[in-house]
């Protein structure tokens, strides 16, 4: 996916910068949702081959794309909403104001915004949503990738200050080691109450 083809269909309609956004961790058990906005150049010389799906692609190949869209990138932003916050408002509505906090935090205002899946936003530029957006929209791609860099590490992060859950290897999805570990040690505060809710039943169900 190395065509900008939708970002310059849209400048062929007289939009200069066209930002894509998307989301990571929507699915986990723990920690936040991440989302990012990109805008990237349409300069054939400035084009960045390889970016795809982050979910298909090595760890070190998405970093690698991850310091080359920051470099190469009109703009971009990345937004955070913690568990708290999903708790409150669900993990829709929380992707939802993550996604508009990245499309606000861009230093380079959008002109039209390209969103994956089938989300519709609170924002002032126009938008439009695209099925599989992350694998056909280079920009859409190129935030999948900033997104789930940055969730990674920070998960890895808070393997250190809350051990024993393998975060640094499950970034907070519900693998077997995880669950195990919520039903040995009941769990932390970065974890979704929502999400873990049918896990702490089940271990208060098999406490002596």
């Amino acid at each position: 996916m190395d065509e900008l083809t939708y970002e310059r269909e849209y400048f062929g309609h007289g939009y200069t910068a066209v930002a894509g956004v998307d989301e990571v961790g929507r699915g986990p058990l723990a920690g936040p949702v991440v989302c990012a906005a990109v805008i990237l150049p349409l300069e054939e010389e400035k084009r960045i081959a390889g970016i795809d799906d982050s979910k298909k692609l090595s760890k070190k190949k998405r970093e690698l794309l991850a310091e080359r869209i920051k470099e190469v990138a009109l703009a971009y932003s990345i937004a955070e909403v913690d568990e708290k916050t999903i708790d409150e408002i669900n993990i829709l509505q929380a992707t939802r104001l993550c996604m508009k906090k990245a499309v606000e935090g861009l230093a380079v205002p959008p002109d039209f915004v390209l969103t994956d899946g089938n989300m519709t936003l609170d924002i002032a530029p126009p938008q439009k949503s695209v099925v599989k957006g992350d694998a056909l929209v280079c920009s859409i791609g190129a935030a999948s990738i900033l997104a789930k860099v940055y969730r990674d590490k920070r998960m890895e992060e808070y393997a250190g200050e809350f051990p024993g859950y393998g975060f640094e290897r499950n970034a907070g999805y519900g693998t077997a080691e995880h669950i195990k570990a919520i039903g040995e040690r009941g769990i932390c505060s970065i974890h979704r109450k929502t999400f873990v809710k049918k896990f702490l039943e089940d271990r208060e169900k098999n406490s002596p």
